[in-house]
């Protein structure tokens, strides 16, 4: 595995960086960890590689297995690994942050909240994600390439395991004559970036040299634009995000449970498609072996008919779909998915009129497991405000459906006891942002002056 000192080691002998960085690229597409974060998009995608691959066997009168192209082959997907990471995602930062500084929100930019909830959704697919600040912006690397956006392959330090650099990678076309190949490549460093390219049958090439992540631009009286070196960031800008303490994809655990679901629902729409699960009996064909068997039902499932010898009959049984069966089973696997995911199953409270305290003993796996994902959350914001200098404390209000009649009661009653501001952010449907207007808008009209009326007599006159 390569570690940033290998980095070091090259110099600035391009043609070695460049080998490197290809080789950086090539290793990080070959690892168990990309392999599994690039089967995990699969799955959010709602396409499960599993489902998709499979093929239907039959064997022939030569006694070969060939592929069942007569019989239906349904192939069955639902996206309930993309439900889950929304589920999480939402119930954690539909709200967004808050800070209790005005000007960091600000400084973070108008896009922080909708790219914070895309790093944390790339971090619980992939397994680890990366957040570049960008100058005045947060943007959103993902650890693998997809047809949506390019994948980074991180450089840590051999000795402290911190990450110290980055490849960016993505390809455009698919390499067939058609549609030539291009590669690109970005190397990130600690002192700025590096561009390079590869086109189709040539060696690759620095596209634009060495540039640092901030400028100075300068523009004088006659319109002429000076650009130079800007100042360069207290530490690394590209910062890694886990959604556990595995640094491992959420679908590790329940990848099965989705195969097992969509088989079984893919198995009961070939049933219904076949009209009902058959099998034949022959009589007076004691010299058949299986391979004439599986000719016989080949025959049958192509033509629907079949010419027999005098003296031979075929005759055809049906069974019952176990339709309750698999509804069993198909109820238990979602179950065991959401226990395994530890979330909450909506059906659970749709199924009665549930008190709050009932609906926060529901809510308990889901609120440990999300309490566990907000300390990552709250890590990564705390190591990109020390990047770019700003001290302050994140707010997170979680997005929780609850009885909120009893709830308010509940506040309402303890009200004596809490100041404007508690009772406020104690209320649980109010967002913290909420709140703040709520209290400025009191505020000033507080400070408003009171007007009086020294000549009462003229109002009445």
């Amino acid at each position: 595995m390569y570690v940033y000192q290998d980095l070091e080691k090259l110099g600035d002998d391009e043609k070695k960086r460049m080998d490197f960085v290809q080789s950086v690229v090539n290793q990080h597409k070959s690892s168990r960890r990309y392999k599994e974060a690039k089967a995990a998009e699969e799955y959010y995608a709602n396409r499960n590689p599993t489902i998709l691959k499979y093929q239907k066997l039959l064997r022939n009168a030569m006694g070969q297995l060939v592929p069942d192209i007569w019989s239906a082959n349904y192939k069955l997907t639902h996206g309930i690994f993309r439900k889950f990471v929304l589920q999480q995602t939402q119930y954690v930062l539909s709200n967004g942050v808050s800070f209790q500084k005005e000007e960091t929100k600000k400084t973070l930019g108008k896009t922080f909240d909708f790219e914070l909830q895309h790093l944390t959704k790339k971090a619980m697919v992939d397994g680890v994600s990366f957040g570049f600040w960008n100058y005045d912006h947060l943007e959103v690397f993902s650890f693998v390439e997809t047809d949506m956006e390019p994948g980074f392959a991180p450089i840590c330090d051999g000795e402290t395991g911190t990450l110290r650099a980055g490849v960016r990678h993505w390809t455009i076309g698919d390499g067939t004559e058609s549609g030539k190949q291009t590669e690109r490549r970005t190397l990130y460093e600690l002192d700025g970036y590096t561009e390079y390219i590869k086109r189709h049958d040539e060696e690759m090439q620095v596209l634009r040299e060495k540039k640092t992540y901030t400028e100075n631009v300068r523009t004088d009286g006659i319109g002429t634009v000076e650009i130079s070196a800007g100042e360069s960031y207290s530490g690394f800008p590209i910062i890694q995000m886990y959604a556990n303490d595995l640094h491992q994809s959420e679908i590790v655990g329940i990848r099965s449970s989705i195969d097992c679901y969509d088989f079984i629902k893919s198995g009961m729409a070939n049933n219904i498609d076949e009209t009902s699960v058959f099998y034949w009996t022959l009589e007076g064909t004691g010299g058949m072996g299986d391979a004439d068997l599986a000719e016989f039902v080949k025959r049958m499932k192509e033509l629907k008919a079949v010419v027999l010898q005098r003296g031979t009959k075929a005759e055809s049984h049906t069974l019952s779909i176990p339709v309750e069966a698999n509804k069993l089973m198909l109820d238990y696997l979602k179950n065991d998915m959401y226990e395994n995911f530890m979330l909450m199953n909506p059906a659970q409270i749709l199924s009665g009129n549930m008190t709050a305290t009932a609906i926060r003993m529901a809510y308990q796996p889901q609120d440990d497991k999300c309490g566990d994902f907000e300390f990552y959350i709250r890590d990564f914001i705390g190591k990109l405000l020390a990047l770019i200098g700003i001290d302050d404390e994140p707010s997170i209000r979680w997005n929780r459906i609850a009885n909120q009649t009893e709830e308010t009661q509940m506040v309402l009653m303890a009200a004596q006891y809490l100041d404007e501001e508690t009772l406020l952010n104690k209320l649980p449907w109010m967002t913290p942002e909420e709140v703040r207007t709520v209290l400025d808008r009191r505020s000033a009209e507080e400070m408003e002056p009171v007007v009086i009326d020294n000549n009462p007599d003229e109002v009445f006159a």
